[in-house]
Parts: C-alpha cells; structure tokens; sequence
C-alpha cells in the first residue's frame, strides 16, 4: 500500500504577532485595558461566583474590537448597519459588559455591581434583548459562533438585495469571540464548515487558544489541529502569539478585512487569568480569585484603584475611541438618506424588513387560497403550495432544510438557491447539517431582515433542540418545519417514527407548536408563521390526508364535527381517525363531538369559557394522537397514543400494532362512558 504523506500546513498560517511582547508601558491604552480587567475580576468577586479567568485574559482583544475595529454606537445599539458581535463564550460575560460600560452603553457601575443577580442587567450569561448591545443569548456552547454564521449570511444577503452603485447601505462585519469548548462542540464544524463553503469573507472569529478547560489542560480531551480545520473548512487562518500584543491583533485583523473570499479565523494565545497567581491555570475558569489573589494581582499589574472604581482618564480614552467608531453611523444616516431620495420604494422595504414589520396583511387569503380544497394531501405537500404563494407576499422569505427539500416539499420554486457568489437566492441549502441549520437561523433573525424557515424530519427534532431553546428564549421569529410527523413513515422503522418528540417541544416555554389536521389548516399555520413574533414550529404529515370540511377551522382549537355524548379531541392525522371513530360510535347510538386542536399554546390561551365551550368539563373526553401521551390528560380523561417506539412495516400495520387505530378509540369512549 502506498503511503500517503501530508503535509504539515502549520508554517502556513500567516501570524501577525511580535513575539512576547513588553508590557504595555503606564497610561492608555494599558488602564483602559486593565480598567476592564479588574472590572470583570472584581464582579466575580463581589457575586461570588462567574468566571474570571478568560475575561481577564481577553481583556485587550475586547479593547481593540470595541475601541478600534467594531462600527457600532453606543447611542444608537440597534442601527441597523452596525457591526454585529457575539461572544459565542458566554460565560466569560463579564467581558463584553466591561466593554460595553467602558464604551458608553447604558449600562452602568451599579448594573455591573449587580452581575448574575436577580433581576440584573448583567445576567451570568449575556441574553438578548435584556442588555443593551448584546446580539445573541450566548452560553450554550458553539451556539454562538454557529449564529454569526446566520448573521454573516444575513449581511451578505441584504446587501446583494439592498446595495445600489454607490449607495451601500448594508456594509458591516460579524465577529466572534470563541474559545476551546466551542471548537469542541460539533455544531461548530457544521457552521463553520458551511460559512467556508458559501465564503463569508464579512466573518471574523477570534479564537482564545488558552489551552484550559475546566477539568485542566485541553490536552486530556482535545489535541486536534484547530487551524488546519479551519483551512481544511476554506478559512484564512491568522495567528497572534500573545493576546496582549495589540499590534499583532490590529495586523491580523487588518488581514482578516482585506481577504473577502474567505471568512477569518485569529487563532489568539492567551493565558487565563492574565496577572493573577493562578494565571494559565484551570481554578482561574469558573470560580472567584478569592480575596489574596485579588490583591496580589493588582500589586502586579500595577493597578492601585479599589474594585469598581474607574478613573476619569480610562473613561476619557475609551469614549474618545468609541466617538471616532460612532461615527459610522452618522455617515450612514446621510448615506441613507441620498438612498431613500433616490430609491423610496428599497428604503420604505429596508426599513419594515429591518423593524420586523410584517408584509402580509391576509388580504384576499393568497395562501389560503393556494392549498387544494378536496381530496386526499399530504400537510407537507400542502406546505410547499403554501410557501410558495407566503414568498409572493413576504420578500423577506428565506429558508431551506438539511439536504431533505425533495422531501419537506420547502423549495421556493423559480427563486434561485443561495451558494457561493450567488447569495441573492432565497433557497437556502444547509446540508445535512441539522444541529447548523438552527443556530443560522437564530442568527439570521436576530441579524434582522429576513423571516427564515429551516425543514428537516421531526425525528431529528433533537438534532436542533437546544437552537429551538435559544429561538424561544429570545423570541426570535424562526420557522422550523418537521415532516414526516409519525407511524405514518412505516417502512423506514423505529429510528424514523417520532414518539416523544411533539411531547418534548411543546415543553419549551415560549414556542409555538401547529399540528394541522389537513391542507386547510396548514395554510392557516404557514399564514400565522410568517406573521408570528416568536418561534413557531410546523408538524406535518408524509401520507395524504383528507381534506376536512371545516369552514370554521382555527388553530387555537375547532368543532370538527359535533357531538354530545363524547369529546374526541386530536391533532394533525389522527383528526381523520377521529372521524372514523365518530362515525363508528354513531352506529352504536353515541354521538361523539370531534375536536381538532392543531397549537396546545394558543389553545390555553383563549378565554376560560372558549375552552370548556370546545372541551366541556361536563362530558368525558379522549385524546388521541400518533406520539407520547404525556401531556394529554390536563385535556382528555383518557389518551389513546403511542408510548413505545414504532416497527418497520406498512404504515396500517404499525398502526394496528401499537393499537392507535379507530376501534381503541371507540373502546377507550365506551369505557368512559359506562363509568359515568
């Protein structure tokens, strides 16, 4: 066997650093950076608890991005042409709040005194939307980089959209601050290995190769060659040897900025709890100096302030810089305004896009009316004449699935696919990049201008869970579609057939789950998804379904068919197996009232009295759905469901096997009542 030899490519990366540099000599910028040093080790102190070490590490790379390389203002942290910035180590949070109150946000002494308290605006890990220039809710470990990616894109996107000779109006970059435990995580592969393959040359990450994890030296679990990844990934790969040397970062990023075709990894040297006796050491990662450390390490570094105290200079300098950043935004204010001038219409768009201003209105119902109105139709075929005539109303409209479009029927038909060099598509390709497609998304929302859908199977659910936990939690307006929704994928067995999947969504606060019942419901769940201000997730069937005769049809729950003996209450496929059971229980004299409830949420949401008017509390109820019953009995006195995993085999045949079929239902109806 011939041997193969590869080459080292380590001597490749370009480094942009001067050796160990000297200390930086007293005065700015060394008390502007150790300001946000003490300002972050003295937080910890004070709560009790946090992480000290990487802030304190990483204290001048904030000062270069946020002093010298970031286009933001402070006075205007939502400008939509400013840099975004996501510390994708959210658990050295102290650091971006250090920046943030030295720049100018509103943020102040007494918030940052407050860290990870009750109520705080500094909370232990950086959330959207609480704090004033944070973009993305960072902790969750390789979230945060993989959400730049979606920022990025959404940058590059809105420009080939936007842009006019001239008149750029969207012109900004994304960076990310990362660390060990992202470049652990897998989803960081998916993301940043698709970031290569579309060339987001806007997206810097700045990597703190510190070598520490929490259990020690990264040598015990992780000794991959992250750089080679990178390039391997089609990155520019840049190093800085010491995170103190700003000349080096200062090169580094310059580089990063004038290669367009590739994104940029800095791979930056550092060493945890910079100053402190337990410097390059684990204790310094999630725990306080203690007292003695503390005043050890402001003897060595010099800084003889008390905790919180910032002197008048050390703000000086840092506003002067941040005013010379800001000053972007007042160019691009005039900027805008020659544009508005000369484009009303593109402008009037930019700005609702950039609001989150719905386009549709329903006017005249296009998507309702886009759905067959007979027959039997797949909820997921249904979906793709659905997203079809939403992408006529709502030009923000962007989505994909991971490698599954054939099947989630999500392909926007005639409207160009997003790849390299071509990013004005609105078909957006993720791969089978499940875990990725997520956090894109996340970060697509959060950047702003889009309303994006991501589609793959509900069984790999799991896969996106915790970007679904992070949509919610920052009630960002993503668009999951799951297909494939149950038993009714027979054949492909057990490892394809959801069970506790419907369970395990509708247990995240904040999101919205639609379980549609046919073509008709589902073209009110599309309708109600791009008009949503949260995160809604669509659950729709492989097989056909009829199409129900339900003019009254709503998604907080409908009369189906009525009844008064027995309430059969159901979601999505087994409304149809209702029916049947209504009809069988009809040849037995039972009058049975079949109630389709496609969002459990919006249904508990509706008055007192419109919930008992659709599921009395004076006659019995059985639910029935093709999953997990947990959940059910706060509805139903009975469930008919599925709590076991599926088989392989025709789609009937499983049905038969783990009993969800009509004849259970009308069982489980006669049972309760001959006990009334």
């Amino acid at each position: 066997m011939a041997t193969i030899t590869i080459p080292d490519l380590r001597d490749d990366v370009v480094a942009h650093s001067h050796g160990q540099p000297e200390p930086l000599p007293p005065g700015a910028p060394r008390d502007a950076i150790d300001a946000a040093r003490f300002l972050a080790a003295d937080a910890v102190e004070r709560v009790g608890s946090g992480h000290p070490g990487t802030a304190m590490a990483l204290a001048p790379v904030a000062y270069q991005l946020y002093a010298h390389e970031l286009r933001h203002d402070p006075a205007a942290p939502d400008w939509a042409d400013r840099d975004r910035f996501v510390l994708s180590i959210g658990h050295a949070s102290m650091l971006q709040y250090a920046a943030l109150h030295l720049a100018g946000y509103d943020l102040t002494i007494e918030d940052l005194q407050g860290f990870r308290q009750t109520d705080s605006r500094t909370p232990g890990h950086p959330e959207r939307g609480h704090t004033a220039g944070i973009e993305a809710s960072t902790g969750p470990l390789g979230q945060g980089i993989s959400m730049a990616v979606g920022m990025a894109l959404a940058e590059r996107k809105l420009a080939a959209e936007f842009n006019r000779p001239g008149l750029e109006v969207v012109d900004h970059r994304t960076w990310v601050v990362a660390g060990d435990g992202d470049m652990m995580e897998g989803i960081t592969s998916e993301a940043t290995s698709l970031a290569g393959t579309l060339g987001l040359g806007r997206l810097t990450v700045l990597y703190d190769d510190n070598h520490i994890s929490i259990e020690g030296s990264t040598d015990l679990a992780f000794c991959e060659d992250v750089a080679r990844r990178f390039e391997a990934h089609g990155w520019q790969v840049l190093k800085v040897d010491d995170a103190n040397d700003l000349a080096g970062l200062g090169g580094a990023i310059a580089a990063a900025r004038a290669e367009e075709e590739r994104p940029a990894l800095i791979v930056v040297r550092s060493h945890i709890g910079y100053g402190s006796p337990k410097q390059g050491d684990a204790s310094a990662h999630g725990a306080p100096l203690g007292d003695e450390a503390l005043a050890a390490t402001r003897e060595r570094l010099g800084w003889e302030h008390r905790p919180f105290e910032v002197p008048a200079d050390v703000y000086d300098h840092w506003r002067e810089q941040v005013a010379d950043r800001a000053a972007a935004r007042t160019a691009w204010d005039e900027t805008f305004e020659a544009y508005r001038e000369a484009y009303p219409d593109l402008a009037a768009g930019f700005v609702r896009r950039m609001a989150g201003e719905p386009a549709f209105t329903g006017a005249n119902d296009p998507i309702r009316a886009s759905v067959p109105s007979d027959g039997d139709v797949a909820t997921r075929k249904a979906l793709g004449s659905a997203l079809n005539a939403a992408a006529a109303e709502v030009p923000e409209l962007i989505g994909g699935s991971a490698d599954l479009a054939p099947s989630t029927s999500t392909t926007l038909e005639g409207q160009g696919d997003v790849g390299r060099g071509h990013l004005d598509g609105r078909n957006l390709h993720f791969g089978v990049r499940e875990h990725a497609m997520g956090a894109l998304l996340n970060g697509i929302a959060a950047h702003g201008g889009f309303r994006a859908y991501g589609a793959t199977f509900l069984v790999f659910s799991d896969y996106v869970k915790p970007a679904i936990r992070l949509s919610a939690l920052m009630q960002l307006p993503v668009i999951y579609v799951f297909t494939h929704d149950s038993i009714g994928v027979g054949e492909d067995g057990p490892t394809h057939q959801p069970i506790e999947h419907l369970a395990g969504l509708r247990a995240i606060p904040g999101l919205t789950v639609l379980r549609p019942a046919d073509a008709a419901e589902t073209a009110l769940a599309v309708e109600a998804a791009v008009t949503a201000t949260g995160p809604v997730v669509l659950v729709l069937s492989r097989q056909g379904l009829p199409v129900l005769d339900n003019p009254d049809a709503d998604l907080a729950g409908s009369v189906v068919a009525d009844g008064d003996d027995v309430t059969i209450v159901a979601t999505g496929s087994e409304v149809s197996l209702a029916l049947a059971a209504r009809e069988a229980l009809a040849t037995e004299q039972v009058s049975a009232c079949v109630v389709s409830l496609p969002s459990w949420e919006w249904f508990l949401a509706r008055p007192a009295d419109e919930r008992e008017a659709l599921l009395p509390s004076d006659r019995p109820t059985v639910a029935v759905e093709a999953g997990s019953s947990q959940g059910w009995h706060r509805f139903a006195d009975a469930v008919v469901g599925i709590d076991r995993f599926g088989a392989s085999g025709a789609a009937a045949e499983v049905a038969e096997l783990v009993g969800l079929t009509a004849n259970a239902v009308v069982a489980r109806a006669q049972e309760l009542l001959a006990t009334r």
